[in-house]
């Protein structure tokens, strides 16, 4: 059984890390090659809450007033947030959300490691391992790292176990469910021709930050803290910092980013503001049905029209000149073969049991470079299906669209697309994962 009672802002403790990060944090980002600050120590100097207290109980598992001030000051420090006292109850929100996750996940980690007798928990050797790849990205030492870290009155500790519980449960997930998933080719021909038809379409690099209504509170929380978020990002954060640390989408672990995008990938609502922003724009909140989303408009480009068909055809021919009872003749007789065509790899040979008929291959073509005729059909048609005859000056035609996808330097192979598909299908079964985890837990707030 779960239950809950409202999080009270721990008012002594909130105004230390107010005092304190005002202070210390300045515009400085860590995602923005650190200075090197003061010698590191575990539990931080300076100003601490008057007491410590129980902000959460999950299954039993203590989170403290101090954990949670910590993981505050991690998540400001991370995110490059300057907090302010409107948007300090969102920091200690999101803080204890994330907080009581990883307690969650570290059981269920330990559980399976005690039924299994596995080892899934990062080392502390790989979690070290982990901070030397961050600073590398930040060209800085692990040192010069954590020396910023405790210069903001952050515990090296807090960031362990941060790095531990992230880097363990998607180790977790992946060696549980990775070997499993199968993405199979018409997931991947499916994608290829959303591209395909997109193609000629207005498309958007974007990068994004999703407050999942359910996850943060309701729809109106969710809604002030994206106001908040933007406020914050508009004075200075990182809009990727922001990303990882508050974002629910699954594109949060590479701070938000999406890559291109065309009209219908997203929500209708974030389509329509797509067309109103222009490259380096912020959007305002935007609500869907789920939640709120900010899209951060990177790039935007016309239609690469270059969407490329593979095209069998089936003709009858006729003279330019034909009679009117020539012409009904051969559409009857087209008209009486479409249904017979059940996919291309049966197309010649149902073809071939009719006399006068001609069928062949037409090979891969960009529909610009179709005739207009011809056009039309490859753009309507999806793939496997077969035109209504088409009267050209060389006689009546089925085209038959055997494959499509899009073409251009920026069209992703078979492998980044089965990555894709597989990456987006690993994150929607941890975040259900977690989900059924947290129906199952006793979870007090204090």
């Amino acid at each position: 059984m779960r239950s809950a009672r409202s999080v009270t802002t721990f008012a002594a403790g909130a105004a230390s890390i107010l005092a304190l990060t005002v202070a210390s944090l300045g515009s400085a980002a860590m995602a923005q090659a650190p200075q090197v600050a003061a010698p590191p120590a575990e539990r931080p100097a300076g100003p601490q809450p008057l007491s410590e207290s129980v902000a959460a109980v999950v299954n039993d598992d203590i989170i403290s007033s101090y954990d949670l001030m910590q993981r505050m000051r991690l998540l400001m420090a991370t995110s490059g947030m300057q907090p302010t006292q409107e948007n300090l109850p969102q920091i200690e929100q999101e803080a204890l959300r994330s907080l009581i996750d990883e307690r969650l996940q570290m059981q269920e980690l330990k559980r399976v490691e005690k039924q299994q007798k596995i080892t899934i928990i990062s080392t502390d050797k790989e979690v070290e391992e982990q901070i030397g790849e961050i600073a590398q990205s930040n060209r800085v030492s692990a040192d010069q790292l954590k020396q910023q870290l405790v210069a903001q009155g952050i515990g090296l500790e807090t960031w362990r176990a941060q790095l531990r519980a992230e880097s363990s449960w998607q180790s977790w997930i992946q060696g549980r469910y990775g070997s499993r998933l199968r993405i199979g080719e018409d997931q991947i021909k499916a994608y290829q021709r959303r591209l395909a038809d997109a193609a000629a379409k207005p498309q958007y690099q974007i990068s994004e930050v999703f407050l999942d209504a359910a996850r943060v509170g309701g729809m109106e929380v969710a809604q002030n803290g994206a106001a908040q978020l933007i406020t914050q990002m508009q004075q200075g954060a990182p809009f990727a910092a922001v990303a990882r640390q508050f974002s629910g989408s699954a594109t949060a672990a590479n701070g938000g980013e999406v890559g291109w995008v065309s009209q219908g990938e997203m929500p209708p609502e974030v389509d329509a503001a797509l067309e109103q922003l222009r490259p380096g724009q912020l959007s305002r909140p935007i609500q869907v049905r789920d939640g709120v989303y900010i899209i951060y408009l990177r790039d935007k480009r016309a239609g690469s029209k270059t969407a490329i068909v593979d095209l069998k055809q089936v003709a009858a021919p006729l003279a330019a000149d034909a009679t009117q009872a020539q012409i009904d003749a051969a559409m009857k007789t087209l008209a009486d073969l479409k249904p017979k065509i059940t996919s291309c790899q049966t197309l010649e040979a149902t073809a071939g049991k009719v006399d006068g008929l001609v069928a062949g291959d037409l090979g891969e073509a960009e529909i610009t470079d179709l005739a207009p005729a011809f056009q039309e059909a490859a753009n309507k048609l999806e793939v496997g299906q077969v035109s209504d005859p088409i009267r050209t000056d060389a006689g009546l035609h089925l085209i038959a669209v055997c494959g499509k996808r899009q073409g251009g330097a920026n069209a992703p192979t078979h492998d980044q697309i089965e990555n894709r598909l597989r990456g987006q299908q690993l994150a929607l079964i941890a975040k259900r994962y977690l989900r059924d985890l947290r129906n199952q837990a006793t979870i007090e707030t204090r």
